[in-house]
């Protein structure tokens, strides 16, 4: 597991308006738990597969985990531990933002480069 990066899913609309906010308060998921959710890079697309299978307009955000101040690695139903943060993302600890590809059979595609 690398700590020095963790990585959001969300919609471009999402993004979008964290950027104009300088914010990120999470996706309505995040909002129903009290916390965003994040993915280790070798998580990325099994989170992917079970919680965005089929769906359109997403971006990957690269974000700096060691500069944040209420991230909590919590385990999941399957074992597995995942990044949690307890507090609003500033934008600015957001370092990249990929686009991610739907292909015909639902599925998703990252950029060879993330």
């Amino acid at each position: 597991m690398n700590f020095e990066f963790i990585y959001k899913i969300c919609l471009k609309s999402e993004w979008l308006i964290a950027k104009k906010n300088k914010k990120f308060t999470g996706t309505k998921k995040d909002l129903e738990d009290r916390f965003i959710h994040f993915s280790d890079k070798v998580q990325i697309f099994g989170t992917l597969k079970k919680y965005f299978f089929k769906q359109k307009d997403l971006v990957l955000l690269k974000v700096e985990a060691l500069e944040l101040d209420n991230l909590v690695y919590e385990q999941s139903s399957d074992g597995n531990m995942f990044p949690h943060l307890y507090c609003v993302l500033d934008t600015k600890y957001v370092k990249n933002v990929y686009d991610i590809i739907l292909n015909k059979d639902g599925s998703h595609t990252l950029p060879p480069n993330f």
